[in-house]
C-alpha cells in the first residue's frame, strides 16, 4: 500500500490559522504487512536520528490502528521524503494525516477525507495545514467544537508555485513567540479584511487581485524579521512577476504564486541572488493525501 500525501502552504500572509493550499512536493510511505516492525527514511530527514526514528508517525498509526482493529500488526514502513522539515511547508500536518490514513487503509476500514481530518485535529489544532493536506487545493478553514469545517477550490494547471527555502530552520513554536499578545483594532481589521478578500479572490479566480489581498498586519511581517533576506525574497518575487508573495506557514520557506509562464525567470532571479537557497518551481495540488493498493 502506498500512502501520498503533499506538502502545504498556510496563512497566505492574512489568513492566520485559517487559509492554506497544497503544493504537489509530496512525502510517500509504503505500507507492508510484516512478520516483525521496521522502518527506513530517504529523501528529507534521512540523516536526522530524529526523524529516522519517525515517531510521531509510528504513534498516531497505531493509536489508530489499535482503536480500529483492537491489534498491533507489525508492518514494513518505508518513508520517501520530499518536504523539506521545518520549513513552514507542513511536513509535520503531512506525518498527521498520512499516518491517519494509514491506519484506515492497513485495516481495511472504509472513510472518508472528512472524517479524517477531523481525526487530525486531535494531534495539530490549526487546521491551516492539515485541511489542505487531506483535502488538496485551496482551503478555507475554521474549527467549531471538535471539527474542522472548510471549503475547497481547486487550483487551475496555470499556475505554479515558486518555493525558496533557506537553509535555516524556524519551528513554528518559536516563531509564535515573536507575535503579541494584544492586537490593536486597526491591525484586526485591516488583515481580518484581506483574509476575506482572499477567499473570495481564490473563489472567483481573480488572480490580479492577490497582491492587495495578501498583505497582513497580524504577524508576516514581525516572523520575517527572524530572517531579514526573505524582505528581498519578496520585493524580488513581485517585481518580477509574482501574483502573491508571502511567508509559508511561519517560515522559513516563502511562497509565491505565479503564472506558469513567470515561474522560470522568478526562479531564476531568485536563485541568482540566493545561491544558498533551494528554489523550486511545483505544480498545486489538488487532490490531498491519497491511498494506492
Amino acid at each position: 500500500m502506498l500512502v501520498s500525501v503533499p506538502a502545504t502552504s498556510a496563512n497566505l500572509g492574512p489568513g492566520f490559522d485559517a487559509l492554506g493550499l497544497a503544493i504537489d512536493l509530496r512525502n510517500e510511505i509504503i505500507v507492508t504487512p510484516s512478520k516483525f516492525l521496521s522502518l527506513s527514511t530517504t529523501g528529507e530527514g534521512a540523516n536526522s536520528p530524529k526523524i529516522k526514528k519517525n515517531t510521531l508517525f509510528l504513534n498516531i498509526f497505531y493509536d489508530n490502528y489499535k482503536r480500529l482493529t483492537g491489534k498491533e500488526d507489525p508492518f514494513r514502513f518505508e518513508f520517501i521524503n520530499h518536504i523539506p522539515i521545518s520549513r513552514g511547508l507542513g511536513s509535520s500536518s503531512a506525518v498527521i494525516t498520512a499516518s491517519i490514513t494509514a491506519a484506515y487503509a492497513a485495516s481495511g476500514t472504509k472513510y472518508n477525507k472528512r472524517e479524517i481530518l477531523n481525526l487530525a485535529l486531535k494531534y495539530e489544532s490549526h487546521p491551516d495545514n492539515i485541511t489542505p493536506a487531506v483535502m488538496g487545493g485551496f482551503n478555507v478553514a475554521c474549527v467549531e467544537g471538535d471539527k474542522v469545517y472548510s471549503k475547497k477550490r481547486r487550483l487551475p494547471s496555470y499556475l505554479r508555485a515558486v518555493l525558496v527555502i533557506p537553509d535555516k530552520t524556524i519551528s513554528t513554536a518559536k516563531s509564535r513567540t515573536v507575535l503579541p499578545t494584544q492586537y490593536t483594532t486597526e491591525e484586526t481589521v485591516y488583515s481580518l479584511s484581506r483574509a476575506a478578500f482572499m477567499t473570495s479572490v481564490f473563489m472567483t479566480e481573480s488572480w490580479e487581485l492577490l497582491r492587495i489581498a495578501s498583505k497582513d498586519k497580524l504577524h508576516q511581517t514581525r516572523r520575517m524579521k527572524n530572517m531579514p533576506e526573505l524582505f528581498e525574497v519578496q520585493k524580488i518575487a513581485l517585481k518580477y512577476g509574482g501574483l502573491m508573495s508571502t511567508l509559508s506557514g511561519s517560515g522559513s520557506t516563502f511562497f509565491t504564486l505565479c503564472y506558469e509562464e513567470d515561474s522560470v525567470a522568478i526562479a531564476n532571479r531568485l536563485q541568482k541572488r540566493f545561491p544558498k537557497f533551494r528554489v523550486l518551481v511545483k505544480p498545486f495540488d489538488n487532490y490531498g493525501v491519497t491511498t494506492k493498493s
